[in-house]
């Protein structure tokens, strides 16, 4: 059951043009302690990439605490995401805050960027 959902290589996305296009993209959705910009990918799978800064905390443990999170959460829930490419970066909000709190925030996050792609895809099919 473990391996069921995995985080494989391509899922992730490596290149600095990658993240450069999904920036351009300017499709975003945030609460008070995640951003996640978001664009279509052509792939049928979705992709995750992280820009976690040291504007959010100096201590590399911090940064990584948030990275694991949100590797997790992805993992978990990219069967049910549309085929795009996202990239989450952190607030200095989301260091202060408990595991189950940036889960939930994650979880939130991801849901309703499901929800979008749901909405959208009846219009897609009507043209």
């Amino acid at each position: 059951m473990a391996d069921q959902a995995h985080f494989p290589k391509c899922a992730k996305l490596l290149k600095p043009a990658e993240y450069k296009h999904v920036f351009n993209a300017a499709n975003r959705i945030s609460d008070r302690h995640l951003t996640i910009f978001y664009c279509a990918n052509d792939l049928n799978q979705p992709r995750l990439g992280l820009a976690i800064s040291k504007k959010v905390s100096k201590l590399a443990v911090d940064r990584n605490r948030i990275k694991r999170l949100a590797r997790e959460t992805f993992r978990l829930k990219q069967f049910t995401l549309q085929s795009a490419d996202f990239v989450v970066l952190a607030r200095p909000s989301a260091v202060k805050i408990e595991n189950k709190v940036l889960i939930a925030s994650f979880n939130k996050l991801w849901n309703k960027l499901k929800l979008a792609a749901e909405k959208s895809e009846p219009d897609q099919n009507k043209s």
